[in-house]
């Protein structure tokens, strides 16, 4: 069957259909990893996004149970050049197309996937939507043009009441902002006692759980949509340590004093290159952010950049001058992605520990 991707701009590009025919607007984006579909696809920082897999083919070992980064994936839509039927792997319990139809999510394969990332890094991201009709196109292309991008998308995927993740180590509060599964799994691996509270909890709720440490995690869209998160921050940054990733490293930054930009076309993949300006060390890392910190504005505040993107020299990490404060933009949780940046949970470790001694001493 027929489908079609319309774009604001005026263009369609044929396909066929896949998944669900639950067609919704949503800002188009690109994906140049080669493996990590189903953590693609269930990462909630993709609320309100169509993805494009620039990789050929997409299927090919199925879905699992094991490899989410949530249980009820937040994407709008899925492209890509081809959907495996059957696919081939030991963990597989189902196929593609079955879990977009069971998650409501619409698809599209047989579609020039090349020409749609070439169009995207030419003029940059734009609003889309599927169609398996050209019937009305003319409405569909002055509809996506009145109809502005999300602005809720935090709201939408954060966990509505607080809950624990009980453990015997150190005590961290994770705010989440569309949480991927992965940090907290990669805190848990430490023996963190976690306590997951909605992005609107105070700062005075936060410090009443008495934590030894804060995370902010990653999410979607612009962190200027959240401004009581920021002040909630403004309020922690020399209470407790904190560590922040991707929208969690925007937040900080903003409650500083610095700026944030949109990109034009964003970084999404797992082959990112990153300098850590401190060590001089390469990291390849896993990114997914339309977002990023203005390097030029952090000159008027007490952050100091510590990491830059190797593709387009923009900001990949900060650190506080005088506080046990630092964030990155990229993801150290990987998944999909390289594991070369999970260093940065044992860092956070240490600088909880390093701050209840100091409190001690």
């Amino acid at each position: 069957m027929k489908r079609y991707l319309i774009l604001e701009d005026g263009s369609y590009y044929e396909g066929e259909a896949f998944g669900s025919d639950n067609f919704r607007i949503g800002e188009i984006v690109f994906n140049t990893s080669m493996t990590g579909y189903q953590e693609t696809l269930s990462d909630l920082s993709y609320c309100g996004q169509i993805v494009v897999m620039t990789y050929p083919l997409i299927g090919n070992y199925g879905i699992n149970r094991d490899d989410f980064e949530s249980l009820n994936p937040a994407i709008f839509g899925f492209i890509v050049k081809e959907a495996c039927k059957e696919p081939n792997n030991f963990r597989s319990v189902n196929n593609l197309d079955s879990f977009l139809k069971s998650k409501g999510i619409a698809g599209i394969e047989k579609i020039d996937t090349r020409a749609i990332t070439k169009k995207i890094r030419e003029i940059g991201t734009i609003k889309a939507i599927m169609s398996d009709s050209l019937k009305d196109k003319d409405n569909i292309i002055k509809k996506l043009k009145n109809s502005p991008y999300a602005n809720n998308q935090v709201k939408t995927v954060s966990t509505q009441k607080a809950y624990p993740i009980p453990n015997g180590g150190k005590k961290v509060v994770l705010i989440d902002y569309g949480a991927k599964l992965g940090i907290i799994r990669e805190l848990s691996k430490r023996n963190c006692n976690l306590i997951v509270v909605p992005y609107n909890t105070s700062a005075d709720e936060i410090l009443n759980l008495n934590p030894d440490g804060i995370m902010l995690s990653n999410g979607p869209g612009n962190p200027k949509d959240i401004p009581e998160s920021i002040e909630t921050i403004k309020k922690l940054i020399g209470k407790l340590p904190i560590f922040g990733i991707c929208l969690g490293h925007q937040i900080i930054s903003l409650a500083c004093g610095a700026d944030t930009i949109k990109l034009k076309f964003g970084h999404r993949g797992g082959n990112h290159p990153v300098k850590d300006l401190e060590t001089n060390k390469v990291a390849i890392t896993s990114q997914n952010h339309s977002y990023a910190v203005k390097i030029e504005s952090l000159s008027k505040t007490n952050l100091i950049l510590t990491h830059i993107s190797l593709n387009d020299k923009s900001c990949e990490g900060i650190k506080h001058k005088k506080y046990p404060v630092f964030s990155v933009q990229y993801h150290p949780e990987s998944n999909p992605g390289p594991e070369d940046s999970k260093y940065l949970f044992d860092n956070f470790i240490n600088l909880m520990n390093n701050n209840k001694r100091t409190k001690n001493a």
